[in-house]
């Protein structure tokens, strides 16, 4: 059963402009933030998912200010100091401790189920997100969570993060899908750079073709895995991940014809090794433009599956104002007789800082048994709920401004949720300042 670990959104969740290449995120730099707003926006994603699949669970945010980062680079005195320090010296790095990215758990880990691999474990690897400054921040406490949630070694194995080196650049599941049929599974990895490949000009390659491997060969895969190059010309567009321009789940693959190179033999070879069954909509740049569907972000639509079979496609809203993009996701059921409902949703608060509906989560199958080793209480149901909307209420400001990063108010008031919501979660102490 595949379950959806959505990130919850951060206290500190602002409009910083930290990521090169996410056009969404430039544009809207420097807007004032409601983390309050955008955490319910989102919780109100996983209440829907979870009313549709049963299969919803929670990753939580990261301590933000990260003040490990800002004494590694030679601010140090009581915590109140080195805020004030770095507001006044670096402002630029204060806003790279506070960013709250980690919310946009497709970047969080590469997962391959236990049924896919050599070993019949489920495998994890954090990824490094080496390419980006604040998301390079991310992975020590990725880890530590993920090993919380999946403490039986004999069940899951939750690898360390690759090398944090630009030859093993790795983005997590946002450049990762696996498709699967009655015939085969088949994982698809997109890769942004590799020696003696064509680059794009404009904005940086983030995934490198050695991670995707290496990822592959530790994950013990025993599966089919392609590794097909991201566009130059989709990244210079802002398609900074494969998952702004192609989306699959099952048997069912959406994608722009600006998502790979040589997209003719991708789809070639995807239907030799998974058969008839695959259902393809194969997007032109006629039909809808990579800079509109980098806009709406209709590629980004979460895939669900339902309880009572069949899938429904959750799109951001603001997918469905764009005349173009709204016609192709009104066409899947044609092409794909398990797609029952489009559903159209708003995460604007994420979405402005080019985060969409499946941006938020990280797919995770388990078996009965892996369900059932997991301790911790971070599956959702209607009690989680409550009492993650009376935390987020508690404790998070519905104003963030970039000043108000440097208040060490902040600082206490995100430790003091953070230490409340480990107990709720049944996560002990992931976080630095409880260790």
């Amino acid at each position: 059963m595949e379950f959806a670990f959505d990130g919850l959104v951060g206290p500190t969740h602002q409009y910083a402009g930290l990521s090169l290449g996410n056009l969404a995120s430039a544009h809207h730099a420097g807007q004032v933030g409601n983390p309050r707003a955008a955490a319910l926006q989102g919780l109100a994603k996983m209440r829907l998912v979870a009313e549709l699949s049963g299969a919803q669970a929670v990753l939580p945010p990261h301590e933000r200010p990260h003040l490990g980062f800002l004494r590694s680079i030679g601010f140090s005195g009581s915590d109140e100091e080195v805020l004030t320090r770095a507001v006044l010296d670096a402002p630029e790095f204060l806003r790279t401790a506070s960013s709250a990215s980690a919310m946009w758990a497709a970047n969080a880990a590469t997962v391959t189920p236990s049924s896919d691999t050599e070993d019949g474990r489920l495998h994890l690897t954090p990824a490094n997100l080496s390419s980006m400054l604040h998301r390079s921040l991310e992975a020590p406490t990725t880890t530590r969570v993920l090993r919380q949630i999946f403490p039986d070694t004999t069940c899951a194995a939750v690898h360390d993060a690759l090398p944090a080196h630009a030859s093993f650049s790795d983005e997590g599941a946002a450049n990762h899908t696996r498709l699967f049929t009655s015939q085969a599974s088949v994982h698809l990895f997109g890769w942004g750079h590799a020696p003696g490949v064509n680059r794009p000009t404009r904005f940086p390659a983030r995934q490198a073709r050695a991670a995707s491997v290496a990822i592959a060969r530790r994950h013990g895969l025993n599966q089919r895995a392609l590794f097909v190059q991201q566009d130059p010309a989709g990244i210079d567009a802002g398609a900074f991940h494969t998952d702004v321009l192609a989306v699959g789940a099952e048997r069912l693959l959406l994608v722009h014809e600006r998502a790979f190179v040589d997209m003719e033999r991708v789809l070639i070879d995807l239907r030799r090794d998974l058969g008839e069954e695959l259902c393809v909509r194969h997007v032109s740049e006629q039909e809808l433009p990579v800079a509109e569907a980098v806009r709406c972000y209709p590629f980004n639509s979460e895939i669900v599956p339902l309880l009572d079979g069949g899938l429904a496609v959750l799109a951001p809203e603001e997918t469905q104002t764009s005349e173009a993009a709204r016609r192709v996701l009104d066409g899947l059921p044609e092409i794909c007789s398990d797609v029952r409902r489009i559903i159209y949703v708003n995460v604007n608060d994420s979405m402005r800082n080019g985060g969409g509906p499946a941006c938020l989560r990280l797919r995770i199958p388990l078996s009965e048994r892996e369900r059932a080793s997991v301790k911790a209480s971070v599956f959702f149901d209607e009690e989680l709920d409550r009492k993650l909307v009376t935390w987020i209420e508690r404790h998070y400001r519905d104003r963030l401004t970039p000043s108000d990063l440097a208040d060490p108010a902040l600082l206490l008031e995100t430790r003091t949720a953070l230490d409340e919501l480990t107990g709720l979660l049944g996560l002990g102490s992931v976080y630095d300042f409880q260790r």
